[in-house]
């Protein structure tokens, strides 16, 4: 697809969601709203796992990490209350530096280690969470989290927190944009198609990998903010849990990695079938007088979904440039 093309879709696309949440029932709309947020959560595991191909399963444990710097800073039972927005700051930066905690004592490792060391820190994350009850409160959750301090009135209003998301969405896709042809964007991809070679030619490995992992959990952190926010509460530690991180590699196997269109597309694929599809298959189902539901085989239609994908379009609906250009040759 061309680039052209691609700015003509994406344009088509940011007007339908600006337009959406006006004609949208508040149900459907909160759902996109949602959707919005995970989306920047999968392009900040696109960054990691897509560009720079390092096999992250820990993707949660910045998403949880994220969120609840959020609520320690604004909840009223501490004495920090802060604003929204510096919150959401310091809950980017906080994820980043807990990001590349992580990585500095495993860029040696590759493919299947790494991949088990983010999980267990994905684990080492959710049960202190848990555990943490003095900080967390333990599996009730930090709440309320106040709205953002200015002359909108966010309460009681997921407009305001939809707008808010598909901003910061538009924001994350344009920077992630610019850093693919920028020296970082073109290191990451060159540490994944070759490690060794990339070094040859002089790159340093370690420092590429480090900041690939910290920039994937800062835009991690960044959607746990505003997940927390919109949601009015940070959510307990099984929000934050392995499934999850498994999720959103999901959303990129199916959308395509390596790319900004596959990141969001899988996402609004897979979030959309199973929030909004399933839900309103439902009620017809019920409706209709039949004793069954359809979400009861939510997950077997799911799971066909990723086997048939593997088998007939491993590179996913929206494959990289790279991807095309090998399938070209």
């Amino acid at each position: 697809m061309s680039r052209q093309k691609e700015k003509v879709i994406a344009i088509a696309a940011l007007l339908a969601l600006a337009v959406f949440p006006l004609v949208a029932s508040p149900r459907i709309g909160g759902e996109v709203k949602n959707i919005l947020v995970f989306c920047i959560l999968t392009m900040g595991l696109n960054v990691v796992v897509g560009y720079a191909g390092l096999l992250q399963l820990g993707i949660a444990a910045f998403f949880g990490i994220g969120a609840y710097i959020t609520g320690i800073l604004t909840v009223s039972q501490f004495p920090f209350q802060w604003n929204f927005w510096p919150a959401t700051l310091a809950a980017t930066l906080g994820s980043a530096v807990a990001g590349a905690i992580l990585a500095a004592p495993t860029l040696r490792l590759r493919g299947d280690y790494l991949a088990i060391v983010t999980l267990g820190f994905g684990e080492v994350v959710k049960f202190a969470i848990k555990n943490l009850e003095n900080i967390t409160n333990g599996s009730r959750a930090l709440n309320p989290i106040p709205a953002p301090d200015n002359l909108l009135d966010w309460n009681g209003n997921y407009r305001w927190y939809y707008y808010l998301a598909l901003v910061m969405v538009v924001l994350v896709a344009l920077l992630l944009r610019r850093l693919e042809d920028s020296h970082l964007g073109r290191a990451w991809f060159a540490i994944r198609e070759d490690e060794l070679a990339a070094t040859c030619m002089g790159l340093n490995a370690a420092q590429v990998k480090l900041s690939a992992f910290a920039f994937g959990a800062a835009l991690a952190g960044l959607a746990g903010a505003l997940y927390a926010a919109s949601l009015n509460q940070t959510g307990g530690p099984d929000s934050y849990t392995f499934n999850r991180s498994i999720t959103v590699l999901c959303f990129l196997i199916i959308g395509g990695m390596g790319n900004l269109r596959g990141a969001i597309a899988g996402t609004f694929i897979l979030m959309g079938y199973d929030n909004i599809l399933t839900p309103w298959i439902d009620e017809a189902v019920q409706n209709s007088g039949a004793q069954w539901k359809f979400s009861t085989f939510k997950l077997v239609i799911f799971g066909l979904a990723l086997i048939l994908m593997m088998r007939f379009r491993p590179e996913g609906f929206f494959p990289s440039r790279r991807a095309e250009e090998d399938a070209a040759g």
